[in-house]
């Protein structure tokens, strides 16, 4: 067992111990109406589905740039409802946060971290990114937090965690000490490091947006939670810190965001492209909406999904957070046109509803509360405040600098072998099956002369392996790389694309 690792096993422990404390340092009680709590809870899950759908058009189409202003993105009465039956798979979004609410729902506070992992792993609708490489780790005998662990999930840094952390926060009113327990049992799966800090970042948010109405505050504040020595915790910093220099010039902290936090390291796909899945910046582009936007639910939405890249899911976020902030009465009539509509309509995947969702949420956040020492009664609530405070540091990919895309094209029919000099390798594979059936076809892998295992390749979407094969913390050095077809007689091709190589120490560039 590496010591990354042994510490990411820990962290939960860590976690628990933290929350216990947040808990004996109460510094104040904050009253809500069951009224107020749950119109906040509804302007939460209501300003995430607006703003997915509003940004849904635009989901990875501008990459490395931003939406400028002549272009429209529309907006009309049935756009929802519209979307909700023609594009039901824009709502991952929501249907994978609501898969864990309904565990929450049938196992209660308790539900164990293997609890959501099962449930996500064994979910009928396609995922993508470390979401996907942790149903398969899960489907295979890895079990949290090692399915997201970077050591087994080359996307551990990706956004994944980031927008399925919602219903967290949601349930956590003013107790962001809750939340990150909550966030260790989930995120955990999916995610390690930076990807992990999205998540815990955004349901800090939420959880704040509960005792707040000051936007910069609530970003300021939840970006304790994340060590100030992490990537995560910088980018978000810079971003905060150039919009004090710039306050009225998004688009200038964009392109300062851009020049400095824009390269991925993990995400095969996303190394040396324009596309970036990164949950950094990614969240970058939350804040930037949230601090531009300046409480005005149309403008955050809008810069949100203006600065590209994941311009669904950002403007989701940072929609729902707002929303939350505003409640579900303050979300202006024009952003609510058709949701009313679509509030009975059971999200594909699911058998919960918007409406089932404000509930669902309501009655956690109860809970949560009372079992953190608050007090509910007929009318009221009265949320135990908890204080911000920083989770354990974990960084994936440290030390691993990506220095070269090596294009493969190449079918495996029975090996193939290549060089390079470096510390580690991903590479990207197909499968298909020309005969429709499902096919799992192994491939041995070897390197430097040592099996090191037999990776099964499912040709089924949903159990698919999204990075085929990948190895770091390699001794640096010359390695040789061979992959060897186990089972040619089962069918199904192998397609292999290109290998990501790292280096210890970046590429230098020549001028």
């Amino acid at each position: 067992m590496t010591r990354s690792l042994a510490r990411a096993l820990v962290l939960g422990t860590t976690l628990t111990a933290l929350a216990g404390a947040a808990d004996a340092q109460q510094a104040r009680t904050v009253r809500l109406s069951r009224a107020e709590l749950q119109d906040k809870i509804r302007g939460g899950w209501a300003g995430q589905t607006i703003g997915v759908t509003f940004g849904g058009p635009t989901e990875f189409r501008y990459n490395g740039t931003m939406i400028n202003d002549h272009i429209p993105i529309r907006w009309y009465d049935g756009y929802l409802k519209e979307t909700y039956e023609k594009s039901p798979g824009l709502y991952d979004d929501l249907y994978v946060d609501l898969t864990f609410v309904d565990v929450l729902e049938k196992k209660g506070l308790d539900a164990s971290a293997s609890d959501f992992a099962h449930a996500l792993a064994n979910a009928g609708y396609m995922l993508w990114h470390a979401n996907q490489i942790a149903r398969y780790n899960v489907l295979n005998g890895i079990e949290p937090p090692a399915s997201g662990h970077w050591l087994n999930n080359p996307e551990a840094d990706a956004i994944d965690f980031q927008i399925e952390a919602d219903f967290i926060g949601l349930m956590s009113p003013g107790m962001p000490g809750a939340a990150a327990v909550m966030a260790d049992r989930v995120g955990h799966i999916m995610n390690h490091g930076d990807g992990w800090y999205g998540g815990v970042f955004v349901a800090t948010m939420y959880s704040l947006a509960f005792t707040s109405s000051d936007v910069g505050h609530v970003v300021r504040e939840a970006l304790k939670a994340i060590p100030a020595q992490s990537t995560f915790h910088q980018t978000i910093a810079d971003v905060v810190r150039w919009h004090a220099q710039y306050p009225d010039d998004w688009k200038r902290t964009w392109f300062e965001i851009q020049k400095k936090w824009s390269d991925d390291v993990g995400t095969p796909r996303a190394v040396f492209d324009p596309f970036n899945i990164d949950a950094k910046l990614n969240s970058a582009y939350v804040v930037l909406g949230l601090l531009y936007g300046k409480g005005d639910f149309g403008r955050t939405v809008s810069i949100a999904t203006r600065a590209g890249q994941d311009s669904d899911c950002n403007p989701s976020s940072a929609a729902g957070i707002l929303g939350t902030m505003l409640g579900y009465s303050k979300i202006p009539a024009y952003w609510k046109q058709g949701l009313a509509e679509v509030e009975p309509i059971d999200f594909k995947y699911t058998t919960i509803s918007l409406n089932d969702a404000y509930d669902l949420s309501f009655k956690h956040a109860l809970a949560l509360v009372r079992r953190n020492g608050g007090r509910v009664t007929e009318t009221h609530v009265e949320v135990p405040v908890q204080p911000v405070r920083a989770v354990k540091l974990e960084q994936s990919f440290a030390g691993h600098h990506p220095v070269e895309k090596r294009s493969l094209r190449t079918e495996l029919k029975d090996e193939y072998a290549f060089d390079f000099e470096g510390i580690g390798f991903a590479i990207n594979a197909s499968v298909r099956s020309a005969d429709g059936k499902d096919r799992v076809p192994q491939v041995e892998v070897h390197v430097d002369g040592k099996h090191v295992e037999t990776v099964k390749l499912p040709s089924n979407e949903t159990a698919r392996r999204f990075v085929a094969f990948w190895r770091y913390q390699l001794p640096d050095g010359k390695h040789t790389v061979r992959l060897k077809l186990a089972n040619p007689a089962e069918g199904g091709s192998v397609s292999l694309d290109y290998a990501i190589l790292y280096d210890d120490q970046p590429s230098r560039p020549r001028y």
